[in-house]
């Protein structure tokens, strides 16, 4: 079957709805209309710029292969400028207006929990493939980004075993910062660690003299960073024109991905630490296959992210969950769907949680080295995913 596809470009407002390509809601039932919500203006365009060509990538992969069923998926992608507010008028749209089944995306967690009461509204349902702070399991979310026990629970350990337990705490000033944050300080705290500082900054700030110039004063033994988008490359691009030492400080991120390192250079990257699920430079058959496919599907010089692998997994196991339903549209029985499912990702195999909506998936840490991620450790097999992090919340107090 030859690829179809149905690529809608929007303006940024809240009134603004597609209306370029789009296809007539009197379908003859061989098509099935997927919405793709990621942003390709705006703050955190640099991330989801990879996450939209992998979701491309997915849905062309499968309907070259016969669609679902037989049936083709029509994608429809809004433009949501990295702004919550818009996220949620966005979705709207999709739902109400191109009549998608679900939606895949969402990059921040600003933008999904500006979502939930749209998704709520009309019992829809969104796959969200990034990476979150956790405590939240929403009924009408499945999550196949890392909770904080795939990615913060061991990694923090980790980095004060290696680097020491002087601690400095910076991200931008939204919940999924704020949250990792406190998580972060509990586990600091748990490892008879030190917190030195803690800054938050808005969404695409830039100017970090002040605060890196504080953190040369206190002199942790290393920086701790959630910050996201076009924050990450201008706080490494300061770190490296101020002078810091990364063997004697290194920055220990949990959003910092390959195309961040891309944005901001090899220099800028060398020598600091990331935790993911999944990085490119991963030696497996499976994984490398991913990369080959990636690049030539998209051709545009971005490069694979954690998050990008997250999105391309999300876009299958949709499709698994929907060619169980005789009704796609039915949201409850398209959501039970998804209890259970396993999918042989490029990071290995994952499996969404019968007993909530996330996913088993694997961890991850690397050093960063002449442009690419390398390694250093890697979890044996994929981790059950913990909303609460059992070690954080040992009394279940969350309910």
């Amino acid at each position: 079957m030859c690829c179809f596809l149905l690529f809608v470009l929007t303006a940024c407002s809240n009134e603004g709805q597609a209306n370029v390509g789009k296809a007539s809601f009197e379908h003859d039932g061989n098509t099935i209309r997927i919405g793709i919500l990621l942003s390709t203006t705006g703050s955190t365009a640099v991330v989801e710029r990879s996450m939209l060509n992998a979701a491309y990538l997915a849905f062309d992969e499968i309907n070259k292969a016969g669609g679902i069923d037989g049936k083709r998926i029509e994608y429809i992608q809004e433009d949501y400028c990295s702004d919550p507010t818009i996220a949620a008028a966005k979705i709207q749209d999709l739902i109400v207006n191109e009549n998608v089944v679900a939606t895949v995306g969402c990059c921040t967690s600003a933008s999904r929990k500006a979502t939930l009461p749209v998704l709520k509204k009309y019992n829809s349902l969104l796959v969200y493939p990034t990476f979150t702070e956790g405590e939240e399991t929403d009924p009408n979310v499945i999550y196949t980004g890392a909770m904080p026990n795939q990615q913060a629970v061991e990694y923090i350990p980790w980095l004060m075993k290696k680097c020491g337990k002087k601690v400095f705490l910076i991200g931008n000033d939204y919940v999924f910062p704020v949250i990792c944050n406190k998580q972060a300080k509990r586990i600091i705290e748990m490892n008879n660690g030190t917190v030195l500082g803690e800054k938050y900054v808005s969404i695409g700030y830039s100017d970090f003299t002040d605060i890196l110039e504080t953190i040369k004063k206190v002199r942790p033994d290393f920086i701790y960073c959630d910050l996201v988008g076009d924050s990450v490359i201008s706080f490494y691009k300061e770190y490296k024109r101020l002078g810091l030492d990364p063997e004697k400080c290194p920055i220990a991120a949990i959003a910092t991905d390959e195309m961040s390192v891309q944005g901001m250079g090899a220099d800028c990257a060398e020598g600091h630490y990331a935790s993911m699920n999944y990085f490119s430079t991963l030696d497996t058959p499976a994984s490398q296959e991913f990369v080959k496919k990636y690049e030539e599907h998209s051709q545009d010089g971005s490069v694979i992210t954690s998050s990008a692998e997250a999105t391309y997994d999300s876009c299958y196991l949709l499709a698994k969950a929907i060619e169980k339903v005789q009704n796609p549209y039915d949201t409850n029985s398209l959501i039970k769907a998804f209890s259970g499912l396993e999918f042989d990702a490029p990071q290995g195999k994952i499996k969404v949680d019968e007993t909530n909506h996330c996913t088993w998936l694997y961890s991850r840490f690397a050093i960063a080295h002449n442009g690419k991620f390398q390694i250093v450790y890697q979890s044996k097999n994929a981790i059950k995913p913990e909303p609460w992090p059992t070690i954080l919340y040992p009394d279940g107090s969350h309910n």
